[in-house]
């Protein structure tokens, strides 16, 4: 994980079971002797996921509908502190800081965890972004329990289903960064499959007449989990409609899951003729995964950003270290 997540170091249960006395009955010992939770529980993980939000991130009377995605925190946390690296990249080492930063996340959903944790971190500002009204509605409450957060997460639904960026800017409106974390999944049958390996993964029963269905333990609806394509449809569909603002974000960002599709998404990144990309590990136990980053701003446009858009905000900590910024990809 990256060093600056809260949970570098593992969930630390002892000091989370005061904030939320939901999580305390799901905890039990493992074999090992440590204390844990049933990973499988789909309650069990929304219990974790709001004492961590909580205790971190100072987020109050954090809820999700049954049904939709409970993501791990950790790995969300992971993304942004890898994008404020990228930013940093930018800024002679300093992670810019502050509401000066906005930051328009492509997908929110109703768990709206990128704009919670990415403010609690660095102060940015952001905008959250779904097709789905009810994600939106529910992520509208979590914001009311937390009105201090009023001036600094917006929310907006993209009516159209095939436009991600295409028609959703203001007159005026530029971002510093956009985040994604773009459906995984083909269809609602390759959803069914992963959650099958995953609960036998987990010594969980299988598909057997009278057994237990699996679950997915984080959840998550139709639009959240499965698009026509999955992730690579969608993130080269997010290139080519980037190309149509080119200079009103300065950094462009997705995860990319599956390896295999990185091939697809580099050819569509040299059809768009960006200026940059960048592609950035990520991990988190056994779990591989890559930040893909991409930006139509030459080096003298960054550094004109750099001066009108962040001489002004605060710089967050001690310079990022060299083996922290994110290096740029060789040539598409």
């Amino acid at each position: 994980m990256h060093p600056r997540n809260k949970n570098a170091n593992g969930y630390d249960l002892a000091a989370l079971t005061p904030t939320s006395a939901a999580l305390a009955k799901h905890i039990k010992t493992t074999p090992a002797g440590t204390a844990s939770i049933d990973f499988a529980n789909p309650a069990a993980v929304k219990a974790l996921n709001r004492a961590l939000l909580m205790h971190h991130y100072q987020v109050k009377g954090w809820e999700i509908p049954e049904g939709y995605l409970c993501p791990p925190i950790p790995g969300r946390a992971d993304y942004l502190h890898s994008v404020a690296d990228l930013l940093a990249s930018c800024n002679k080492k300093n992670i810019p800081g502050g509401a000066g930063v906005r930051v328009l996340d492509i997908g929110t959903g109703a768990n709206l965890v990128y704009p919670l944790i990415g403010h609690a971190e660095y102060g940015w500002s952001f905008l959250g972004v779904d097709i789905d009204e009810a994600a939106l509605a529910n992520a509208q409450k979590i914001l009311a329990k937390n009105p201090e957060l009023a001036g600094s997460i917006e929310l907006r639904h993209q009516p159209v289903w095939d436009n991600i960026f295409t028609g959703l800017l203001r007159s005026g409106e530029s971002f510093d960064l956009s985040i994604c974390n773009p459906p995984f999944h083909n269809s609602p049958d390759e959803v069914l499959a992963v959650s099958q390996r995953k609960w036998n993964n987990l010594g969980k029963p299988g598909a057997k007449k009278g057994s237990a269905q699996p679950r997915l333990n984080f959840g998550g609806g139709g639009t959240e989990l499965w698009c026509n394509g999955g992730e690579r449809a969608f993130v080269k569909s997010m290139i080519e409609q980037s190309c149509n603002i080119p200079k009103r974000v300065l950094w462009f960002t997705s995860l990319l899951s599956q390896a295999d599709n990185l091939p697809h998404i580099e050819a569509a990144l040299k059809k768009a003729k960006v200026v940059e990309s960048r592609i950035i590990p990520m991990a988190q136990g056994q779990k591989q995964s890559r930040l893909i980053a991409w930006t139509f701003c030459a080096n003298g446009d960054r550094e004109k950003w750099r001066r009108e858009r962040w001489s002004s905000t605060p710089a967050f900590g001690t310079p990022v270290t060299g083996d922290d910024i994110p290096a740029a990809s060789e040539p598409l």
